[in-house]
């Protein structure tokens, strides 16, 4: 029976029950001239106050190729017959493309690096999908599939209370951030192959909401995982969830929790997102 090791970045926001089996890499957080790393010197509270000191310039980075490289070299040292390492969308970091140099500096032949084309719990569903298919005994090439499979399925929508953090970025266009801003809409933001764009306009937080939920049940047909992400927005979270489970009976109980810190840095206070994976049958009674 074939040891494949799963790999991911701290951009996955699995919930420690979750990520049992799953090696974390994380990214980098600048906060002025400190550098913390993602999930292990900051979390979502620190991140909040910092983002709402308009003086601290918060900025963030992906892990080097290196930082991968140990570790997959210390997987592969250590017994696993393979790795397959799920990453953040490259459309949004330099962490796939870092994966991926470090999988060709140690064995491209054992490593196999996946580009989600998501983030958040799009990302971690993704990586679970990997884990369970690893823990059974799969082979790496349907450990890589069942990620995949599960990513290609995913919807990511979410709304922000402003768009200028994901401009700077570079992660959305001036165009879409100047409609936010200067028309005072905040428009609902999906991921699109990878990439942030415009999925329609709302004028209010409440409408955003109920739009979310309108996507989600939309998106999840009669079943599906589903995940509530959030930062500094606990109670709308809550909402949101409660929401879903009323129109969504037969899915799982939805994710709940506040976003990593690297993807906090860029979508700011006040974010609210929801994430859809579809379900081909409806899960198992425990």
């Amino acid at each position: 029976m074939s040891t494949v090791a799963v790999v991911t970045d701290s951009t996955a926001d699995l919930p420690a029950a979750l990520a049992d089996r799953v090696h974390v890499v994380p990214l980098e957080v600048r906060l002025g001239s400190r550098v913390v790393r993602d999930g292990v010197d900051i979390g979502p509270g620190e991140l909040s106050a910092a983002i709402a000191d308009r003086r601290l310039h918060v900025q963030t980075s992906r892990p080097t190729p290196e930082a991968f490289a140990e570790l997959y070299r210390s997987l592969l040292d250590s017994g696993a017959s393979e790795v397959v390492s799920v990453h953040l969308s490259r459309e949004l970091s330099g962490t796939w493309d870092a994966a991926r140099l470090a999988a060709q500096e140690v064995d491209a032949g054992r490593v196999r690096v996946v580009d989600s084309r998501a983030m958040g719990m799009g990302l971690g569903f993704a990586v679970l999908a990997a884990s369970r298919a690893a823990l059974s005994g799969a082979p790496a090439a349907l450990v890589e599939e069942a990620a995949a499979a599960v990513a290609a399925r995913c919807r990511v929508i979410f709304s922000v209370d402003e768009l200028d953090r994901l401009r700077r970025g570079g992660r959305i266009g001036a165009a879409a951030a100047l409609l936010g801003t200067v028309l005072a809409v905040k428009p609902l933001l999906h991921l699109v192959d990878g990439r942030i764009t415009v999925l329609e306009k709302v004028r209010t937080a409440a409408r955003a909401t109920q739009r979310l939920v309108e996507h989600a049940v939309e998106a999840a047909g009669e079943c599906a995982d589903l995940a509530v992400h959030h930062l500094g927005v606990p109670e709308r979270a809550a909402d949101l969830a409660a929401r879903l489970r009323e129109r969504l009976p037969g899915s799982p109980e939805p994710v709940v929790s506040e976003i990593s810190a690297v993807i906090g840095a860029h979508v700011g206070n006040g974010a609210l997102g929801v994430v859809v994976v579809p379900r081909s049958a409806p899960p198992q009674s425990a």
